[in-house]
């Protein structure tokens, strides 16, 4: 009967885990340090391939680089260049329609000896398809039928095997994403062009414009300064929920006040009889705070958060009111910052000599 596993057993090889994990990072940046040094004006000739482009580029690959693939094909989708994925084993199942003789064939093989990429090299030569290369030499078989290779060369994998696909792959995302970001930089790619892209989670919100999250005029209460106050809150009505803010208007449209539901609570509060006869613009508030339409959302939010408002409302350029920012519609939209504790633990890590690990 085998003897229980006690738990000085566990505890023992922890900080060997640290240094191995620690070994692996080192050894895959170390890789992709080299790759970076070693790239030339093969590189420049794929970022001008692509940007002359005049179809899509194509990603494949297969196993673990065909995931990079995956990812690849999606950043330059993402950054401005039309890209898709295409498998391998798909290919010659029928997704080879999708290649045309305008489109960019990115081939990720680490080998270049790959059964399934071999196969596809002749037949993407024969639908007019131009082949770049990412893999270890232009003398495999996947580099001699390619237009241009990005070489990167012998590779020893952090796996302690020297098997498993890891600083191979990790070689290749990071030379696909500077492929993607080199291309996406000269096409002259805007932030509002990345939002158009992204318009959902974080980095929709972060990119997106007031006039794209605001409250719109025909749902925002707006009246004329020349009003009265029993006026304002007997005739200005919206349907579905209210805001929480009238804006007030001048003769030629531009906002000249904001008066709140707060605000006329104030005045009940006041020892003094209310007129509420009395014109609005004797108790709006004059020149409130504003957005103009062109800004971002976030930059909206934090003035919210920071100046301590409920209502932002949205001007064009002459003064008009467009629309309102509400807390109350914001709420839903305003990302939850965790609290960082004040003093950070500190990792002091001791890289192992590479000779050590036979790099």
């Amino acid at each position: 009967m085998s003897s229980p596993i006690r738990k000085d057993d566990i505890v023992a090889p922890r900080a060997r885990w640290i240094e191995q994990g620690q070994a692996a990072i080192r050894h895959e940046a170390d890789v992709m340090l080299r790759v970076a040094q070693a790239l030339d004006d093969r590189f420049a000739s794929a970022v001008e391939m692509i940007l002359n482009c005049r179809g899509d580029v194509i990603v494949s690959g297969i196993g673990k680089a065909g995931h990079v693939g995956t990812k690849l094909a999606a950043t330059f989708a993402s950054t401005g260049t039309r890209s898709h994925f295409l498998h391998p084993a798909e290919a010659i199942h029928g997704d080879l329609g999708r290649v045309g003789q305008q489109d960019i064939v990115l081939i990720l093989s680490q080998s270049g000896e790959t059964e399934e990429i071999v196969r596809l090299l002749p037949i993407l030569r024969g639908l007019g398809a131009t082949l770049i290369a990412m893999t270890s030499s232009a003398e495999n078989t996947l580099g001699k039928a390619a237009s241009v290779v990005l070489e990167l060369g012998g590779i020893i994998e952090a796996c302690p095997l020297n098997l498993a696909p890891t600083a191979s792959t990790a070689a290749m995302l990071a030379l696909g994403d500077a492929l993607a970001i080199t291309v996406s930089e000269h096409r002259g790619f805007r932030p509002e062009d990345f939002a158009r892209y992204h318009p959902g989670g974080s980095l929709g919100r972060k990119l997106a414009f007031v006039e794209e999250k605001m409250r719109p005029l025909a749902q925002c209460r707006v009246a004329s300064d020349q009003l009265t106050i029993r006026e304002v809150f007997q005739k200005v009505r919206v349907n579905g929920r209210r805001t929480g803010a009238v804006m007030l208007i001048d003769a030629e449209g531009r906002l000249s006040g904001i008066f709140t539901d707060s605000d006329l609570a104030r005045l009940f509060e006041r020892d003094d009889l209310v007129d509420i006869n009395a014109s609005i613009a004797t108790v709006m508030t004059k020149c409130p705070k504003t957005t103009t339409a062109g800004t971002r959302f976030q930059a909206a939010l934090h003035r919210l958060a920071n100046e301590k408002i409920s209502e932002l409302p949205v001007i064009d350029a002459q003064g008009r009111p467009l629309g309102m920012l509400d807390v109350t519609d914001m709420v839903g939209q305003i990302p939850c910052e965790v609290e960082e504790p004040a003093v950070r633990p500190t990792l002091k890590i001791r890289y192992p000599n590479q000779d050590e690990r036979g790099a």
